[in-house]
């Protein structure tokens, strides 16, 4: 690695006593704002704001070279971080760009590390905690777009949130390059909360390289212990038979092996450890769809469960359904690529303001465009187009399909309703739960369709 040339110009800035960014000058500041970061919020550049805190918590200015993510690379950087009165002074020079170090997808520590198998979802970063692997699942679950996750810092995703000492875990863990549990942190653009641990890993020489992380999502907390004239509450509703929490309990004890499995047979695959026997590499296919078809099963008996409950309510929320069209497909763009299949999205200067709840509204459309490409022959073109009809603002998505029957149209709506049971596809739950997602938002899911003439679907929500 070549010497850090002190010789270049100096970036000042200034961070309060709670590590907010006060001020700073134009390369510092480009720096942090394209690691998701603001004037007036956490420095989100983790090496830098792990020295401030350093050398606050020691009262003493700290001078060290760091590494932080930008972009495709990392850049190597020269951090002085001086106490003064009501906070922290900022200096760094450097700015050398180097290329970034890569984790391995078959990293021996990512198979070892069994604190995960709990865990909703996983995560990895390398040492500038530049994301380096999602679980793709993830982001259709909640979101985001895995890939385009890659290579981006840790901050892009997460919004760190202090602990009630006013730390940040994640960041004392980068400082002591040490295992951290219990960082809080909003996913962005969501609302929701999760809880992220990690592991650190390093590199053949000894070096820190990183973290092998797991992500917890946060429910609502427990109510309190009931005292002895606490009246007992009346017994809490079943599904099939089965306790409210039984299907959580499933999803959180199969997502994270499924999605080890998923990851690992994905991985011999693509032969990324060497060339492979064609037979063997089309197994370790098979059971990475298998995988995912199980995975979406956890998924949906998740979400029946959910929309069953009698005190089961939606979030209403202006959103852009047009906006959450493109997100959708954007997700389902692999799937596509990988069957051929082409999706024509919204422009990016549509826009289809309705009320509902943005997670809700986005699963509806990932449910649809996923049907629409399952059911496409290769070569064929999946169709979004915008329109408002009346009070309703309404998404179509069409296929070139083999059609559904009239006489099917009722039944494909219906729970575990499947028109041909024989032919390989989901669960039969996922457009019952999306229609009465629709519904449960004030709007409707419906099908116009033919034998041989495609099929096409319309979602709407009330228009603001």
């Amino acid at each position: 690695m070549n010497a850090i040339d002190r010789s270049l110009p100096v970036s000042c800035g200034r961070l309060d006593h709670e590590g907010r960014l006060i001020d700073a000058e134009s390369r510092l500041a480009e720096l942090n704002q394209r690691a998701g970061g603001e004037t007036g919020a956490p420095l989100a550049v983790p090496p830098i704001a792990a020295l401030a805190r350093l050398a606050q918590r020691l009262g003493i200015a700290i001078s060290r070279n760091v590494v932080a993510a930008d972009g495709d690379d990392d850049l190597d950087l020269w951090v002085r971080a001086d106490p003064e009165e009501g906070g922290i002074r900022l200096e760094v020079s450097g700015w050398r760009q180097r290329p970034a170090w890569r984790a391995s997808a078959s990293d021996i520590e990512r198979e070892g590390d069994f604190f995960r198998s709990a865990a909703d979802w996983l995560w990895e970063t390398d040492a500038s905690l530049r994301i380096t692997f999602l679980s793709i699942e993830a982001g259709e679950r909640y979101g985001f777009d895995s890939s385009e996750m890659l290579g981006q810092p840790l901050t892009r995703l997460f919004h760190l949130e202090q602990d009630a000492s006013g730390n940040l875990p994640i960041l004392d863990a980068v400082a002591a390059q040490a295992r951290f549990d219990g960082q809080k942190a909003e996913l962005r653009g969501t609302g929701r909360m999760v809880r992220l641990a990690a592991t650190p890993r390093s590199d053949p020489g000894g070096r820190f390289a990183g973290f092998v992380g797991a992500a917890h999502m946060l429910e609502a907390p427990l109510p309190p212990e009931p005292g002895p004239d606490t009246p007992l509450p009346a017994p809490a509703a079943s599904f099939g038979g089965f306790p409210d929490s039984f299907s959580q309990r499933l999803d959180r004890a199969l997502r994270g092996p499924l999605g080890k499995i998923i990851a690992n047979a994905d991985s011999i695959s693509a032969q990324l450890e060497g060339p492979l026997k064609p037979d063997y590499a089309e197994y370790a296919s098979d059971i990475a769809n298998a995988g995912r078809h199980l995975l979406g099963l956890v998924e949906d008996l998740v979400d029946l469960q959910a929309i069953e409950r009698e005190d089961f309510a939606i979030l209403l929320e202006p959103i852009d359904l047009a906006d959450v069209a493109r997100r959708a497909a954007g997700l389902l763009g692999v799937r596509a690529a990988q069957s051929e299949v082409r999706i024509d999205k919204p422009a990016l200067d549509e826009a289809l303001p309705v009320t509902g709840e943005f997670r809700r509204a986005l699963q509806v459309m990932v449910n649809l465009i996923g049907n629409a490409v399952r059911y496409s022959p290769p070569g064929a073109m999946v169709w979004i187009r915008l329109e408002r009809d009346g009070s309703k603002g309404c998404v179509i998505v069409a296929d070139q399909g083999k059609g559904i029957a009239q006489e099917d149209h009722g039944r494909i709506f219906e729970k575990f309703g499947r028109v041909d049971p024989d032919e390989p596809g989901g669960s039969g739950l996922g457009l019952y739960i999306a229609r009465r997602l629709a519904r449960a938002m004030g709007g409707d899911l419906t099908v116009d369709s033919a034998p041989g003439m495609g099929a096409r679907f319309v979602f709407s929500l009330p228009w603001r």
